[in-house]
Order: structure tokens, then C-alpha cells, then sequence
């Protein structure tokens, strides 16, 4: 123990405190020094340094995932191909614009100066197409067909081709196995605008400036599981543009692959047998006209009449969707939209509206049973029908005597119909109302899902027409005006109409109730709602939504979303109006308006149901409509300008069936023939690399007729029934 006292320790312990807070100070004062001098002096020089170290997005584009037929034949995939694109950013700061740069680059690639440069420029309210409707900041492509040879050139010659890259990139491919096209189902793709990139920053799936996004069909409905996502790599680089560090990187994910209950066989079939109908009706005098029929569009659809799966669906006029690929040229924009093509981007199985003539038949059969007349009582069916000094004829001017219902469906009698919607017409007040009136007969229509969407998965679907007492009064509303304006008493047809019009244009004449009873006057409808309507009548009564889209399955096959079908109600009958309605239908089919194009079909094995329709429209040709159904499928096809229901359509449809089923003209079964007997079930199975064992498909070819045969279906009906 020391002897030390304790305060003999205080001055060395207080100088040494003293001299570790100067250093402390020192320190301190030295740090404040280096800041001030960092922050304050030149704070300027090194803020613009800092600026300049900054990260860049390196972004690797996801890969598209494939649209597959039900049996996994893809409709639409990717291929690498050679694309050059051109940075607008890069050609701005240049001198000229970069318009030297895109005249060699012309040079190179074979092609015209202007068309280069107008692809590159962008889209506005007055720049037509070709033009580029993406974003300014991205790479627009300029062509994807480069040879390997011209990306050489290009690459190798970089200082004269500033801006301008040729790179391996996997491109949209539509592939049209067995030509079937399939175009207006599948859509086609463009670049992402500003816009829609400002919209969807927030969401759970944005995008980046080099997403391409689904415009129609298909490839706009399921885009967002198509696209996947794509990989980012962000880097950190200093004002000179190198390299100092990576600061996060995001693998791409591949988009996901949409199985259809589309078969690329049926749908080849479809597209084929449609085109050849309307081939085949112009090449028919029609007398009404004195020229032959024009056929100029169409539309086919073949459904699953127990689930509303979409098998097929073919419109006409068509185009290649691969025209889309990589920018649109003009003069296939041109072609595509001009007055002279009769607007192929059009969906007329969901788009096309028409009136339905007898088809629709259906639904005033079934108000006529629900507003309390018998199914199997008698109606007169006298060749014309007479309101004051309007005459309505029958079709071909056509009596059959004292018929029931169920027989009015099988001959197409239309005076049947023009009766008892009269009757209840003026049941319901005539042209003064009651306050509540029943309108058994547009009440139906609705019930039926007409005048409103199916909800089939593709956009854009139009919803047809119901002329009720509601619609007229809005439609008087809407044209009012025009109709006082043109309308003149005692001028020629129009101008006659018009002054009517503009007098009691809302009011629901008993002229109007009785066209519309037969699917006439300003009744509407699309090929998809009768083939919605046709199958629910096969199944028991289930209005089913349409579907295309059967399953969303990821690029490795392991995760599966089935879309399950849905639907948007029951027909408004009962179980004994729907099995005489059925009975009906299959007596068109073999014995009435449609008999004739059902010679030899097995009726016994396969119960074939039909109804023709033949729609008159002011101004044109008439419009031909052929419905039917089987247990398994209904199929409606519908050729605008193309004559008569069986006449047109008529053959077309049946050998829809005969390929479906393995059927030939005289009944006779093969089933290794047969395309489809049954709907398909299962899904395609796709491996965790990616690859699908999908069978080959090859082109359709339809059996030549023998001469006789061929004959026979070109001439007349026989006697047991008309033609409608």
C-alpha cells in the first residue's frame, strides 16, 4: 500500500485531462476545417461531380409467353431475329437531325429513305401512320428482318452509324398452324406509350419504355400475364460514363402462357370453309338485285354448347397479324384501314351486328308461350298479313294453312309471328300505351342476353340491338332534329321517312312490333350471342359467358389457373318449351328450310338441330344466317350480302360438322377421321424447360364432292321444305 497522499496525483491526472481535450479540440477544429472547405468552398465543384456519379438502367425485355391451341400447338410464340433500331434521343442532337445517319442506314438495309424516316418519327393527331406511338426514349425498331450481313455493316461501321444498333432480340410470331390464321382472336401488339406507363407506375404490374402491350384480341386481354417482367440491371457510373459499381439487378421473368380452347384444326377448317362460302355466293345471281351476291364479310363460330368454350372463330375479311410485327409498313396500314378494305381488324363473330331474320325465331316462339299461347296450338299461316293498308308478306309468298308453333319454326312461317305480335301489341295499348305494358316480346329478347355483352373474354364486343319502347324514345331523342330538318310530306322514300319520323318517331308502330318479331327492322345481334343462345338451348338452358382463354399457365409448366366458365343466366322457358323447341329445330333439320343441306346425316346417333334465317336490309343485299347445335357443339355462321341462310351457309356448316365428327355426306363414321367428336378436357402439359410436345398440324383440305353430289347441292330445295 502506498504512502503517497491522494492529492498528490491531482496535477498530472488534470494535465493530462488538459492535453487529450486539446487533441479532442484539435481534432474537432480540424474536421470543421475540412468540412467547411468541403461544403462551403467548394461545395459547388463537388455537387456537380456527385451529380455526374449516377446509376444506369440496363434492361433486359421479358420474354413474351406463347398463346397455345387446346391441345398446345402455338398460335402465337417468339422467334430471334436481327432488329435495328434507331435512338431518336441520339438522332436529335445531331446537326441534321439524323436524317444522313437514317439515309445510309436506308442504304444498307434496301429501302427507302422516307420509309426509314418515317418510322422513326413520332405519332400525333396529324402524323399518319407508319409512325411511332411509344415512347421517345426508347429504341425504335426500324426493321426486324435484318441479314446477318447488314448488322455486320452496321455494327462494324458504328462511327457512321451513330444512334443505330442491330441486335438479336426475340420477336412476336404468329404462326398460323395449318394456315389457321386465327387473327382477329389473337390481336397483335405495339410499343407502350408515356401515357399508359404514367398510368400503371402505381399498379402492380407497370411498365417499361421497351414493353410492347397487347392492342386486341387475345394479347390485350391476358397482356399482363403474357408479359412477365423484365430485368433490370442498375448500375453506378461516374460522369464519365464507367462503370464504379452495381447497385441492385433483377432477373427477368418470363410471361406466363395462355392455353385457348381454340383447335387449330377446327379453327383452319372454319376460316376455310367460311372464305369458301362467300366465294361460292358470288358466284350467284340474285334476282332481287340483278347482280350476283357480294358476300363481302363474314363470321363462324364454333362453341362447346356445354361449357360456352370458344372452339373456333373465324371472321372475313382476315389479315396477317405478323404485319404488326416491328412497326406497321403504310402501305400494309393502308390496306388494313382504307375505305376499300372493308376494315379486316374488325372481330365480326363478336363486333359484326345484323339483323338476325328467322334465326331469332326462337325468342318470339318462347314470349308468344310465356304471354300464354299454346306451343302445340294452331295458328293460321296465310301467304301475307295485312295491317290497314300494309301488307307483310311470307317469305316466297308462302302459305302452310293451320300450324302449330313448334311447325312455324320448321317452315320459317312468318305470318305466324306477325300475328301474335300484333295481337299483343295491341294488347298492350297499340299506339296509346298502357302505363306498365307486358312487351312479352322485347321483355324475352332481353331475357335471352340480347342487347347486352356475352362477357366472352376479347375486347371491344359490341352488345346488338332490342328495339323496345326505351330505345325508341332515346333514339327519337338522338335524331329529332336531323329528321325535321330533311323530313319533307310526299318526297321520295327518305325524305317521307324523315317527316315521320320527326312527327312520332318514338312512338312503337304495330309495323314495328311485327318486323321485329321476325328478326327484322332495327333488331340487332352478333354471331356470338345466337351461338350463346343456340348452346344454352342444347344444354338445358344455361347461358354460358364465352370463353377463349382456358388456362394461364407458367413458363415452366408448374403454377395452372384453369378459367372456369361462367354464367350469365338461364333462358326464360321452361323444360317442356325448351324439349318442343328441340324436337322443332330437329325437324328443321330433316324436314324443314334446312333439310336439304342435312341429306344422310345421322340423326339417330348424332341429333342434329337447325334454324336458317334470311335477313332483308334496306339499301343491300340480303344477309344469310344458318344456326345449329348438336349435344355437343352450336355452330352459327352469317355471310352479309350472301343470299338466302341454307343457301349460303348452309354447306359450309354442315361440313364443319362432317370434319368435327369424321362424318362423310352420305352419314357414314370414321372416327380416325374426326377432328373433334368430343370436346377436348385436358390440358396440354408444358415442361419445366419451357418446350411442349405439341402435335403437328397440316392444312385443311376439303373432300371434292362427286359431280352428282356437287349438283345436287347447288340446285333447288326439295319439296319438303323452303328455303330461308
Amino acid at each position: 500500500m502506498s504512502n503517497i497522499p491522494e492529492t498528490g496525483r491531482t496535477p498530472r491526472v488534470q494535465i493530462r485531462l488538459i492535453i487529450i481535450q486539446v487533441l479532442v479540440f484539435s481534432l474537432f477544429a480540424t474536421l470543421g476545417g475540412r468540412l467547411w472547405y468541403l461544403q462551403i468552398r467548394n461545395g459547388d465543384e463537388y455537387t456537380d461531380e456527385a451529380k455526374s456519379n449516377h446509376v444506369q438502367q440496363v434492361v433486359q425485355p421479358a420474354v413474351r409467353g406463347s398463346i397455345l391451341d387446346a391441345r398446345g400447338v402455338p398460335l402465337a410464340d417468339n422467334e430471334t431475329r436481327l432488329v435495328v433500331s434507331a435512338s431518336r434521343t441520339d438522332l436529335m442532337k445531331m446537326k441534321d437531325d439524323g436524317k444522313g445517319v437514317l439515309t445510309r442506314l436506308a442504304d444498307v438495309l434496301g429501302m427507302k429513305p422516307k420509309d426509314v424516316m418515317d418510322k422513326v418519327r413520332l405519332c400525333d393527331a396529324e402524323t399518319p401512320q407508319p409512325c411511332w406511338n411509344g415512347s421517345p426514349y426508347q429504341p425504335i425498331p426500324v426493321t426486324d428482318e435484318a441479314t446477318t450481313q447488314q448488322a455486320l455493316q452496321i455494327r462494324e461501321r458504328a462511327e457512321d452509324f451513330p444512334g443505330i444498333t442491330a441486335e438479336p432480340m426475340a420477336v412476336r410470331r404468329y404462326v398460323a398452324p395449318g394456315k389457321a390464321n386465327t387473327a382477329q382472336v389473337l390481336g397483335y401488339l405495339s410499343p407502350v406509350t408515356d401515357e399508359e406507363i404514367e398510368k400503371a407506375k402505381d399498379t402492380d404490374s407497370p411498365f417499361l419504355r421497351s414493353d410492347q402491350v397487347g392492342r386486341s384480341g387475345l394479347e390485350r386481354t391476358y397482356d399482363k400475364d403474357l408479359r412477365g417482367k423484365a430485368g433490370v440491371t442498375r448500375y453506378e457510373v461516374d460522369n464519365l460514363g464507367r462503370v464504379i459499381g452495381l447497385a441492385q439487378a433483377d432477373k427477368a421473368e418470363p410471361g406466363a402462357n395462355v392455353v385457348t380452347s381454340i383447335d387449330a384444326r377446327v379453327q383452319a377448317v372454319a376460316e376455310w370453309e367460311l372464305h369458301n362460302a362467300m366465294k361460292e355466293a358470288r358466284k350467284v345471281f340474285d334476282d332481287n338485285t340483278g347482280t350476283n351476291y357480294k358476300a363481302d364479310s363474314g363470321a363462324v363460330v364454333v362453341m362447346e354448347a356445354k361449357t360456352g368454350r370458344v372452339v373456333a372463330m373465324a371472321s372475313q375479311p382476315t389479315y396477317d397479324p405478323n404485319a404488326w410485327v416491328g412497326g406497321i409498313s403504310a402501305k400494309d396500314y393502308a390496306r388494313l384501314t382504307g375505305k376499300k378494305s372493308n376494315f379486316p381488324l374488325l372481330n365480326r363473330a363478336i363486333q359484326g351486328q345484323a339483323a338476325p331474320g328467322s334465326i331469332f325465331k326462337v325468342v318470339p316462339t318462347t314470349a308468344a308461350v310465356n304471354a300464354g299461347y299454346d306451343f302445340n296450338g294452331r295458328y293460321p299461316c296465310p301467304s301475307s298479313y295485312s295491317i290497314g293498308n300494309q301488307v307483310f308478306k311470307n317469305f316466297e309468298s308462302q302459305g302452310h294453312g293451320s300450324i302449330t308453333l313448334g311447325q312455324a319454326l320448321e317452315v320459317s312461317c312468318d305470318t305466324v309471328y306477325y300475328a301474335l305480335s300484333h295481337q299483343q301489341w295491341k294488347k298492350d295499348g297499340g299506339l296509346k300505351p298502357k302505363k306498365n305494358p307486358a312487351d312479352w316480346f322485347y321483355k324475352t329478347a332481353h331475357q335471352f342476353g340480347l342487347g347486352a355483352e356475352t362477357g366472352i373474354d376479347l375486347p371491344n364486343e359490341v352488345t346488338g340491338r332490342v328495339p323496345d319502347r326505351r330505345w325508341k324514345q332515346k333514339f327519337w331523342e338522338a335524331n329529332k332534329d336531323y329528321w325535321c330538318k330533311v323530313g319533307k310530306k310526299g318526297g321520295d322514300y327518305i325524305q317521307q321517312l324523315s317527316y315521320e319520323n320527326c312527327l312520332e318517331g318514338n312512338l312503337m308502330r304495330a309495323g314495328d312490333s311485327v318486323n321485329y318479331s321476325i328478326g327484322q327492322g332495327d333488331t340487332l345481334v352478333t354471331p356470338i350471342q345466337m351461338a350463346t343462345i343456340y348452346a344454352a338451348i342444347s344444354n338445358g338452358g344455361t347461358m354460358w359467358n364465352p370463353t377463349v382463354g382456358k388456362a394461364v399457365v407458367s413458363a415452366d409448366g408448374k403454377s395452372v389457373r384453369e378459367i372456369k366458365p361462367k354464367s350469365h343466366g338461364k333462358l326464360p322457358m321452361d323444360a317442356r318449351t325448351r324439349k318442343l323447341m328441340n324436337e322443332a329445330l330437329a325437324g328443321v333439320a330433316t324436314r324443314g328450310t334446312a333439310a336439304w343441306r342435312f341429306g344422310g346425316w345421322p340423326q339417330d346417333k348424332i341429333p342434329m338441330h337447325a334454324k336458317t334465317g334470311t335477313a332483308e336490309v334496306h339499301g343491300k343485299q340480303t344477309t344469310s344466317w344458318f344456326a345449329t347445335y348438336t349435344k355437343d357443339y352450336s355452330i352459327v355462321m352469317t355471310i352479309s350480302q350472301g343470299g338466302t341462310g341454307s343457301g349460303a351457309s348452309g354447306p359450309a356448316v354442315r361440313n364443319i360438322y362432317n370434319t368435327l365428327y369424321g362424318l362423310d355426306m352420305e352419314g357414314n363414321q370414321d372416327l380416325k377421321k374426326a377432328l373433334l367428336p368430343q370436346p377436348q378436357k385436358a390440358l396440354p402439359k408444358i415442361q419445366p424447360d419451357g418446350s411442349i410436345d405439341a402435335p403437328k398440324i397440316t392444312p385443311y383440305e376439303p373432300a371434292k364432292p362427286e359431280p352428282e353430289e356437287d349438283a345436287a347441292l347447288a340446285g333447288p330445295p326439295p319439296a319438303t321444305g323452303r328455303r330461308d
